[in-house]
């Protein structure tokens, strides 16, 4: 069974309360309806503002009351708020609003878990042959330091556990062990180094056990793909859709209190209401 069999089922009865901050938006109208009626999940409109809303900004943000209400009516902090104040379980948004709005919705009303210091982003990507992976950072860190790739690994390592089961993670860079240099391949070891995760190493030695064999470094059987730049990761994935046919669901950021999915701009309905589903899969 795959992961969105999977996700289905577990979701399936759960009437779990997913708030849809875009819900006027016509394709996400269109997956509430299939959400409800498969019995997938609960669709929230926006509601109004709350006092639980407005305490959990105070709480979280240590902002004063009157600023609270102002920043609650705008629809996608309003719509963290409801899931920050347990009025929501989780929010799907981004059909309609860029990932920059709903990253700086989410930090303001929901903000990062313990110990996190950078919220990132992952899709999971659904292969033909039926291999089904994570990809990291596709959608928010455009640069990331060492530290930064090091907490992005540490992050998606944790999502594919809750999705697909033991990670095998693998960072990639343009060179495997110690055959290259430059800068990013110093920043790819000094993370692979403080994670014990396996690189510097290429995306071939990375899936290919008969070249991970040849090259010395791992068993090529990586499930986990941390990029080493933006640049790398939204170009491997969008490759990944059209030249291997694979299905990309996401981008859900990682790193908050509670499960946001960060919706595609050109997002399907059939990926809505699949994105959803993984979501709830994440809140549990």
């Amino acid at each position: 069974m795959g992961i969105l069999e999977r996700a289905y089922e577990a979701a399936r009865g759960g009437a779990a309360r997913v708030v849809f901050p875009e819900m006027a938006e016509p394709r996400v109208a269109e997956a509430c309806a299939r959400l409800r009626a498969e019995g997938l999940a609960e669709p929230l409109p926006l509601g109004e503002v709350s006092e639980a809303q407005i305490a959990a900004l105070v709480a979280n943000r240590g902002m004063k009351e009157g600023i609270a209400r102002r920043m609650l009516a705008r629809p996608l902090i309003r719509a963290a708020a409801m899931v920050a104040a347990g009025e929501a379980d989780a929010m799907v948004a981004g059909a309609d609003s860029p990932t920059a709005k709903v990253i700086e919705a989410a930090g303001l009303a929901i903000g990062l878990a313990e110990g996190v210091a950078l919220p990132s982003s992952f899709f999971v990507m659904v292969f033909p042959d039926g291999r089904e992976m994570v990809f990291a950072d596709c959608a928010v860190n455009v640069a990331p330091d060492a530290e930064g790739l090091a907490a992005i690994a540490q992050a998606s390592a944790a999502s594919c556990e809750a999705l697909l089961g033991p990670a095998r993670v693998a960072m990639l860079s343009y060179s495997t062990g110690t055959s290259g240099s430059g800068p990013s391949v110093e920043a790819v070891r000094a993370a692979a180094q403080a994670t014990g995760y396996l690189g510097p190493i290429q995306a071939d030695a990375a899936l290919d056990p008969r070249i991970a064999a040849k090259k010395g470094l791992g068993a090529g059987d990586a499930n986990v793909l941390i990029f080493p730049s933006l640049d790398a990761g939204n170009i491997a994935y969008k490759l990944a859709q059209e030249l291997a046919g694979a299905q990309a669901i996401g981008p859900f950021l990682q790193g908050f209190r509670h499960p946001v999915c960060d919706l595609s701009r050109g997002a399907t309905v059939d990926d809505i209401v699949a994105a959803t589903a993984v979501t709830l899969a994440l809140a549990r």
